[in-house]
């Protein structure tokens, strides 16, 4: 049976985490390990979800919570974990990995989704002893058999790099976030996901998806050591958006994305993001959006960019406008 990592990032995120962890535990597939990179939260994340192994720190989830059995009652307590450095991780760890069912890495800084995954995945690279990474959103819960539909898809598609899985909203689960992921308007950098807001019961065209979709949607994504050996990493240059998007364009020709629809990943989305809209003139997830359109375009599209320089100045100056009004009708207060 091919060994999978299940690789999480926190970021001042433990009470997600340590749900999604509810719910990985309990995952079907038998050969598996789970690594948490944590960003340097400043919210003492990794004593917690270390608190959390050990039996000390309950999930509670209510009881009215529609996915609520999906993370409870617990799983057994204590879970075997080691603790290591971004060093000490990257350098392979040590022996005593072989025997811990959870990974807890501390990168030292916020390196951005990409960077800190990156550190994950350098660790699994010079480990050498698995065949899949399951790159897993800390604020997702997913069905028990998640990741055995997924490494089911990859095994029957040997051309396959990544696959991605159904991912409904957490806070609306009979509706979809994302099939597989999402199409790409080069033209414009704009990006849609793929059956938003249709009904989890409607009808998937598994073929049509796989047709439509550039890119794997960053909650769920299978990826191949092999696809790793080949491609490498996340760029870090992004920190935050499109880096999913890059990691498909530089694949394209050499591997297949594919969907795996009874893969089910339940996702709080944007829980992981802080947006800040109205805070100030731009936040920094929206600097990283449009700084990273014109970059991707400038990288892969460049006849595009002249096209896309407007509508990143256009979406620019819509933000600075709703921020002045906001900051007017308080000072009428």
């Amino acid at each position: 049976m091919d060994k999978v990592y299940i690789l999480l990032l926190n970021w001042n995120g433990w009470t997600d985490t340590i749900e999604c962890l509810e719910s990985v535990f309990r995952n079907s597939y038998p050969n598996y390990q789970v690594i948490v990179c944590d960003n340097d939260s400043s919210d003492g994340s990794l004593n917690h979800i270390k608190a959390w192994a050990n039996g000390a720190v309950p999930l509670d989830i209510p009881k009215d919570n529609p996915l609520h059995e999906m993370s409870s009652p617990p799983v057994a307590k204590p879970i075997s974990y080691v603790e290591y450095s971004r060093k000490q991780a990257e350098a392979g760890g040590d022996g005593s990995a072989l025997a811990a069912r959870l990974i807890l890495i501390q990168t030292g800084e916020n390196l951005g989704f990409p960077g800190g995954n990156n550190v994950g995945l350098r660790y699994v690279l010079t480990r050498n002893d698995f065949q899949y990474v399951w790159l897993l959103n800390n604020d997702t819960v997913i069905n028990a058999d998640a990741l055995t539909e997924l490494v089911g898809s990859m095994r029957e598609n040997p051309d396959a790099g990544m696959s991605g899985s159904t991912l409904p909203f957490y806070q609306v689960p009979d509706t979809i976030w994302a099939l597989g992921g999402a199409s790409y308007n080069q033209w414009l950098c704009k990006t849609e996901c793929i059956g938003l807001q249709t009904p989890v019961a409607t009808s998937v065209d598994k073929d049509e998806v796989e047709h439509t979709m550039d890119y794997v949607a960053g909650a769920s994504m299978l990826v191949s050591k092999a696809f790793l050996d080949t491609i490498g990493m996340m760029n870090e240059q992004y920190f935050l958006y499109f880096e999913e998007l890059d990691w498909a364009l530089r694949a394209k020709g050499k591997y297949r994305l594919i969907f795996a629809p009874k893969s089910v990943v339940y996702h709080k989305v944007g829980a992981s993001i802080e947006k800040g809209v109205g805070r100030g003139d731009i936040s920094t997830a929206d600097f990283y959006l449009l700084r990273n359109s014109v970059l991707i375009t400038l990288r892969y599209h460049p006849l595009a960019l002249p096209i896309v320089l407007l509508r990143v100045l256009t979406r620019y100056l819509y933000r600075r406008l709703i921020a002045f009004i906001g900051r007017y009708i308080r000072h009428q207060r």
